[in-house]
């Protein structure tokens, strides 16, 4: 099975953290997007890329990591499309989407979500919410692309079936959107 295209979401508006970009916050002493980057390119992807609004995000992403720009304040569906077209460009049998204000997640949750796909779609889900990390089969890059507003692939993800599930444990599916969030992220796990 070919590597999926890899695509770390990264151009949020970060409205409810505040003025500053949350994904330059630091956690852990380096920018908070680089957590997710890394988590990334641990999972095996045969290209990486990031959808950036910001020169700033743009400028600490990792060696290997082609930015893919938008315009600043775009929704979600944005730059999910712009993932997908991304993709589709590359020839891409499959497209995995993360995002870039998610600290817990790992290269080996990312690699468990790729394997066993065989041309499926398949996401994470945590208390019944089924979200990304996802990995978008090339069959479902013309439903990700009608994809409106700040809903995301939420419309492909809703039809998944269990098998197609990876449960994450809080830590993993806990995303950065406030300044709390940030210190609560990275207090040590016990």
């Amino acid at each position: 099975m070919k590597p999926p295209f890899g695509v770390l979401l990264a151009a949020g508006a970060s409205r409810r953290f505040g003025p500053e970009d949350k994904l330059l916050a630091l956690w852990r002493g380096r920018p908070l997007v680089l957590r997710a980057a890394e988590a990334m390119r641990e999972a095996g992807c045969g290209s990486l890329a990031a959808v950036v609004s910001s020169p700033g995000v743009e400028a600490v992403l990792p060696e290997g990591f082609a930015p893919l720009r938008i315009a600043p304040g775009l929704p979600m569906a944005d730059s999910l499309r712009r993932a997908v077209l991304a993709a589709q460009e590359a020839g891409a049998g499959s497209l995995l989407i993360c995002l870039g204000d998610m600290p817990g997640i790992s290269g080996e949750t990312l690699r468990r979500l790729i394997s066993g796909a065989e041309g499926r779609t398949r996401a994470c889900v945590r208390a019944g919410v089924r979200s990304p990390p996802a990995l978008l089969a090339s069959a479902d890059f013309a439903a990700a692309l009608r994809a409106e507003g700040d809903q995301g692939a939420r419309e492909v993800l809703r039809g998944l079936a269990p098998e197609d599930l990876l449960a994450l444990t809080p830590e993993e599916a806990a995303d950065v959107d406030l300044p709390g969030d940030l210190a609560l992220s990275q207090r040590p796990r016990l």
